[in-house]
Parts: structure tokens; sequence; C-alpha cells
């Protein structure tokens, strides 16, 4: 059983299920809701602030890639810090990660219930989001919102898939991120026919006051949609032929990503224009689609519903994504003594890291208590941060072990490493400037679970002494007179 127990995830998924653990991450909630609120603060730019913000994540994607190659290990960002620095920066780095993801999943689960309830009134299943009461508990005379029954109900559900099988959360993923692409498509298609876009102005670039500098802040907010390529690496072990396809995968996601965003933003400017998709804001994407998509279309019934129902699926996707990605850091931390042994062992019925997921989803369920924006943004400055640090992984780790194995190197080293270096760094000043104007909780909620990280850090390592005291086979001196 012990045996069972400490053997490697076998590998289950091909270089499309990890194309689209990427794509599903990147391409949630993000797009339908950001677009408006970077319109609002950025004009007409705000689709040159989708590309940059594409052109800073991929620096960034090029050190993923190159570490993915060289260190094939489930865990992520985590793993190859583990691998390069030494033992608190890498528990810190799997901490933050840990946590980030965590987090995201909970946001994706608040996220899903308000779309799924506006999409059972579409079709006059249910009154209004807003109006729709509390959800009575049997035997407990206690009622819960509706949304945060449906965010635990969906959380769940995934955490049920991931621990019963990789492959089977590995298929959802794929089936429900084509499904999303597929209605992103066909809103674009519909915007590029309609007599809205033909007369489509995007200059000049930056109008109502708003400037170049204009596109920082927009940057910050929006930077969180190009989260998600990372979380390929986290089930590295679990891909085929891992050297070759997550480098793949990273640059497959990323690039196909970017042309959905690209695609999307510029239909939503098109039709709408800044100023209107600015006034409409998290709700922009939807306007947008109740103005140009035809009405009595089969099953799904409007433009607007078409954007609901790809918001929904959009959550879910993104949601399944950090679940595996959440528990593929706690089992990588476990299994290298940063976190309880049992984290990092493998399940011998069902071949999944099944404590790791049920801790990761313990949390999880508790972040939804967290206050949305503040838990957002702390998820954000931890994703940032945990880029800075990988940036800098590679660079240590050429310079120390330049003979080593790298079956994909990136061009013009050390060019991409230090840009994402400086960019991501000028992206967390930025970020952390925001927060202190105006979410101050963020900032003490993030020091605050650094601090329990050196807690559990100091917890951990006495707990791992004890178990070497107790476990250690050295005989004890024999008694005088004990042999006669």
């Amino acid at each position: 059983m012990s045996g069972q127990q400490n053997r490697s995830p076998e590998a289950e998924l091909g270089l499309l299920d990890a194309t689209m653990i990427g794509m599903g991450a990147m391409i949630g909630a993000g797009i339908f809701v950001l677009t408006g609120l970077a319109a609002e603060l950025a004009g007409p730019a705000a689709l040159l602030v989708f590309v940059l913000n594409g052109v800073v994540t991929a620096f960034t994607g090029l050190s993923y890639a190159e570490l993915a190659s060289s260190i094939p290990k489930s865990g992520g960002g985590y793993a190859f810090v583990r691998e390069i620095f030494d033992d608190l920066p890498s528990f810190l780095m799997g901490w933050m990660l840990w946590f980030a993801y965590m987090i995201a999943g909970a946001l994706y689960a608040l996220g899903f219930a308000p779309n799924f309830l506006e999409l059972l009134h579409v079709y006059k299943l249910v009154p209004p989001p807003e109006a729709v009461g509390a959800i009575a508990l049997p035997v407990v005379d206690v009622g819960i919102p509706p949304g945060l029954g449906l965010a635990f109900v969906a959380v769940l559900l995934f955490v049920a898939v991931n621990a019963a099988s990789t492959a089977a959360s590995g298929s959802v993923e794929t089936i429900f991120t084509i499904t999303k692409v597929s209605i992103l498509v066909v809103f674009v298609g519909f915007g590029v026919a309609s007599p809205m876009f033909a007369s489509a102005e995007f200059q000049p670039l930056f109008t109502d006051g708003t400037g170049p500098l204009a596109i920082l802040p927009a940057m910050g907010l929006t930077f969180i949609a190009f989260e998600g390529y990372d979380l390929i690496t986290t089930v590295t072990e679990e891909v085929e032929n891992p050297r070759e396809n997550i480098p793949k995968a990273i640059f497959l996601s990323l690039a196909a990503t970017l042309v959905v965003y690209i695609a999307v933003v510029t239909v939503a400017i098109g039709t709408l224009g800044a100023r209107g998709l600015a006034e409409a804001g998290e709700a922009g994407i939807a306007q947008a689609a109740t103005e140009f998509m035809p009405t009595g279309l089969p099953v799904i019934q409007n433009g607007g519903a078409v954007i609901v129902f790809g918001a929904v699926f959009s959550t879910l996707t993104a949601l399944n994504a950090v679940v595996i990605a959440s528990s593929r850091v706690a089992f990588s931390m476990g299994r290298e003594g940063q976190l309880l042994p049992s984290f990092g062992r493998i399940h011998h019925r069902y071949g999944t890291p099944f404590v790791a997921i049920l801790a990761s989803a313990v949390v999880m369920l508790g972040s939804v208590a967290l206050p949305t924006q503040s838990a957002g943004n702390m998820s954000s400055l931890f994703f940032l941060l945990s880029f800075i640090v990988v940036n800098a992984a590679v660079i240590k780790l050429r310079r120390e072990r330049p003979d080593m194995n790298r079956p994909y190197e990136m061009p013009y080293y050390p060019i991409p490493p230090l840009l994402g270096i400086g960019l991501n760094l000028l992206l967390t000043v930025v970020l952390v400037v925001f927060l202190v104007q105006t979410d101050p909780l963020a900032l003490v909620l993030s020091v605050g679970w650094i601090l329990l990280g050196g807690v559990a850090y100091v917890a951990l390592n006495r707990f791992r002494a004890a178990r070497d005291i107790d476990s250690d086979p050295t005989p004890a001196a024999p008694v005088s007179g004990e042999d006669d």
C-alpha cells in the first residue's frame, strides 16, 4: 500500500488537454467583465492594453517553457524554485502560489453563481438573480444565499471529478473550453458582419483626457486575464512527453488566447465604441452582443443569453483548472516535505493526489468568505511576485548549470527573463500603489498570509525533526551485562 501511495502520477493528459488547461484558465470570466473596465480607463487603447499584456506575459511564458523542459516535475513555479533556491524561499513561493490558486478558485465559483442564475432566468426557470431567495437547508433551520450555495456546489463537483480521475478532469476541461471558445467565435462572427462594425472608429487612440499613461493601471487591472498558462506546468508529470509537450502547450495556449482577446475587444469597441463600452462596465461584452446579435436564435434566444452562456462555461473551466493547479502545488510541496507527507501521496485506487485535492478544496471553500475585491487583488499580487521569481530562477539555473539538458531554450537569452522581471516588477509597484489608495485590506491580508506561512514553515520543520528522531534506526548502546 505504501509503495502505491508514493508512486508518481500517471501521464494521462495529451498536448490538447494541457493546452486546454491553460486556455481554460486564461479565457475565464475576465474577458467578459474586464473589457468594459479597461475601456473606461484607457478608451480605445483598451485594445492596446490587451496586446501589451500579452507581450508582457510572453516573456515569462518563455521562462516557464524552458524551466518545464529542464525540470519536468509537477508543481509549476514552486517545483522550479524548489530545484534552484534554498528551502525557505521555495516554501514561500509554494505557499503564495497555493493560496493564489485557491483564492482564484473561490472567485471563479462566486462568479459562476450569478451567471448560472441569470442563464436560468433567461429561460424563465427562476426569477431574476436578485429576486431569488435564500435556500433553506434541511434539518437545520438556516437559509444560505443562492450564490453562495451554488459556489459551494460547483467547487464540490469539480473536487469530486479531480479526486476520482485526472483523465476525467482533463476531458471536462477540454470539452468546456472548446465550448466557450466556440461561443466567443460566434460573438466575433456576428460582430464583424454587423453594420455597426462597418463604421468602427479606433482613432484617436486616446480620447476623453486619457493618455498613454492610462495604459498602465488598465494593464494592472486586466493582467489577471492572462494568468493561467502557468497552470499547465503544475501537471507536468501527468502530461505525455512533458519535456516537449509542456512548452508547446504554453505557447499554443498563449497565442490562441491572445488572438481570441484581440478579436473580442476589437468587436466590442468597434460596435459599441469605447465610450459605450466603458459606460456598460462589467456588462460591456453582453451589451455589445445584445446590440448586434439577432434574436430568436435556436436554443439560445439572443445575444445577451449567448454571452451569459459563455460566462457560465468560462467560470467553470477556470474553476476546474485552478482545482487541478492548487492541488498539484500542494502535492508537490508534500512530496518535497514542505507540507504534511500525506499531501504528497497518490491515492492507491484513484491515482490522484487525493489528500492535496481535499485540503485545497477546504481552503477554497473557506476563501469565499473573503471580500471579493480584496481576494482578487491578493491573487493578482501573488501571481505577479511569483512571475518575478520564476524569471529570476531561469537566470540562476543557466548560471549554475550551464550544461543541463534543456530540450527547449528560449531565444535571445537573457533579454526575455530580464524584461519579464522588469515589467512584472513595474506592474507590481503599480498594483501596490493602487491597493494602498483603494484596498489596503488586500495588502494586510497578503502580509498576514505570508506571516502565517512563516509560522507554518517553523512548525513543519519541527514536525519533520521530531519524526526523524522517532524513526532513527540507530540502535541504542547495549547496557552493561546485557550480552551475558
